[in-house]
C-alpha cells in the first residue's frame, strides 16, 4: 500500500534528522562569501561557496550584537555552524555563529569560537564582574608550587602589604591535565572558606602551553567561584579565556599580585595627607566657630539683662538723687515759706505788740476786747494782758489821776 507523506512531515523529518547528528551540529567550514544580504530586522544572509558547491547561511542578529564579525562578499572565511533544513523552503541551510578570516590556527578558531559561546551564556558580562577587596586579609594563589611565579607573588606583596596572608593552592599550569588541576585547586581555595580573594597565575609561554587557561571547564570554574578572580596569565600580550572571564585581569602574575593589595607606603602617604586636611579643616572649622560664637557673645553683650540692669540701676540712681534734690528743695523752699510766714505772722501778732509795751484790755465778763474807753465803765472789771502776764483791774472815774491803781471798789491806791 502507497503511503502518500505531505512535503511538512518530510522536511520535518530531514531537519530532525539533521539535528541529530552531531557532526553536523558542529561544523568547521571554509569557503568564500557571496550573495550577502542583510534583513531590517538585522539578520544576515549569505551564501558560502567553494570551486564546486555552495550553502547557504544566516548569522542571526543577536550574534552579531555579541560581536560576531559579518562577513563581506569576496571574503575567504571560516565559519562555524550547524547545518539544518529550513522548513518553509525545504533547503539545507547553514547556521552560523562564528566568521572568522582564513588563514588562522585551529587554537585560535577555538579559542574565538569559545569566547563566543561564554559570551553568549554571559560569562563575559561586565556587569557580573566583582570588585576586589581593599584590604585583603587571606589571598588565596593557584599556580604551580615550584615555579618563578609564586616567589614574586610572595616578595610583591610582602612589599606592598605585609599584613596580607598567602594561601597556596597547587596546580599543574601546563600539560594535558592542567586544566582540571586548575579548576580542583579554584574549588580548593573556595572550600578553605578564608580567602578574600583568588590570583590564578602562570608564567608567560606559547600559546600551546598557555592553552589550559583557554578551556572551557576553567571558564566556568571562574564564574562559579564566589571569591573574586585575578587572572594574570602570561605576557601582557597574551591574552586567554580565563582573563575575560576572571573578575580582573592583570598583565602578568606580578601585575596580579599588585592589583590586589595596597601599597603601604602610598596609605601612609594617604594618611598622613588625610591627617593634614583633617588638621586644615579642623582648624578652620573652629576658627569658623569661634568667629561665629564672638558675634554671638557681641550680640548677647548687647542683649544681656545684666547691662540693662546696670543701666536701669544707674538710671535709678540718679533718679532718686534727682528725687531727694528735689525733695530737699522743696523743703527748702518750703521751709523758707513757713519761715516767711511765721516772720509775718509774728510780725502781725498782738503778742508782738505787747512785747512793744502795749496792753490788751478785756472785759472779764464779756471778754470782749475793749477798744475804746467808751466800752469801759467805772467799776467794770477788765483783764489787762501784758507781754508776761495779765491782771484785772478796775476802771476808775474820769477825775481820778491818771496811773494810779484802784482797788475792787474803785478807790485810788
Amino acid at each position: 500500500m502507497i503511503q502518500i507523506q505531505r512535503v511538512s512531515e518530510v522536511t520535518r523529518y530531514l531537519r530532525e534528522l539533521l539535528d541529530a547528528d552531531e557532526v553536523l551540529q558542529d561544523l568547521w567550514m571554509e569557503g568564500e562569501v557571496s550573495n550577502f544580504s542583510r534583513s531590517s530586522a538585522g539578520h544576515v544572509y549569505f551564501t558560502l561557496k567553494d570551486d564546486a558547491s555552495a550553502l547557504s547561511c544566516v548569522l542571526f542578529r543577536g550574534y552579531i550584537e555579541r560581536g560576531v564579525k559579518v562577513p563581506e562578499n569576496g571574503l575567504q572565511v571560516v565559519v562555524h555552524a550547524r547545518l539544518s533544513v529550513y522548513e518553509p523552503r525545504g533547503t539545507l541551510q547553514l547556521y552560523v555563529d562564528l566568521v572568522e578570516r582564513a588563514g588562522l590556527g585551529e587554537l585560535a578558531l577555538q579559542f574565538e569560537f569559545l569566547k563566543a559561546r561564554l559570551a553568549e551564556d554571559g560569562l563575559l558580562e561586565a556587569t557580573r564582574k566583582r570588585p576586589l577587596p581593599a584590604f585583603p586579609k587571606r589571598i588565596g594563589v593557584v599556580t604551580s608550587p615550584t615555579g618563578a611565579v609564586i616567589h614574586d607573588i610572595i616578595n610583591i606583596v610582602g612589599r606592598r602589604y605585609p599584613l596580607a596572608e598567602i594561601v597556596l593552592s597547587p596546580a599543574a599550569v601546563q600539560g594535558a591535565d592542567a586544566a582540571d588541576s586548575i579548576c580542583q585547586a579554584l574549588r580548593a581555595v573556595e572550600e578553605y572558606g578564608e580567602c578574600d580573594v583568588v590570583i590564578l597565575a602562570r608564567g608567560g609561554g606559547s600559546i600551546e602551553e598557555l592553552w589550559p587557561f583557554n578551556e572551557e571547564k576553567v571558564a566556568r570554574a571562574i564564574y562559579a567561584c564566589r571569591i573574586p578572580v585575578v587572572s594574570g596569565v602570561g605576557h601582557e600580550t597574551d591574552v586567554t579565556i580565563a582573563d575575560l572571564v576572571a573578575d580582573v585581569r592583570a598583565p602578568t602574575p606580578s601585575g596580579a599580585a599588585e592589583l590586589v593589595v595596597p601599597d603601604v607606603q602610598e596609605l601612609r602617604s594617604q594618611v598622613r595627607a588625610q591627617q593634614l586636611r583633617l588638621w586644615q579643616r579642623t582648624a578652620e572649622l573652629l576658627a569658623s566657630r569661634r568667629a561665629a560664637l564672638e558675634q554671638v557673645q557681641v550680640l548677647l553683650f548687647r542683649l544681656s539683662p545684666v547691662d540693662r540692669l546696670a543701666y536701669c540701676r544707674q538710671q535709678s540712681r540718679e533718679l532718686s538723687r534727682r528725687m531727694v534734690m528735689r525733695i530737699q528743695y522743696r523743703l527748702a523752699v518750703q521751709r523758707e515759706q513757713v519761715d516767711g510766714r511765721q516772720r509775718q505772722l509774728s510780725s502781725l501778732s498782738p503778742l508782738a505788740i505787747l512785747d512793744r509795751g502795749y496792753a490788751l484790755c478785756r472785759h472779764l465778763s464779756t471778754r470782749e476786747i475793749v477798744h475804746s474807753v467808751a466800752q469801759a465803765s467805772p467799776g467794770d472789771s477788765v483783764e489787762v494782758r501784758v507781754s508776761d502776764g495779765s491782771f484785772r483791774s478796775k476802771v476808775c472815774t474820769p477825775e481820778r489821776r491818771r496811773g494810779k491803781a484802784c482797788d475792787d471798789g474803785g478807790n485810788e491806791l
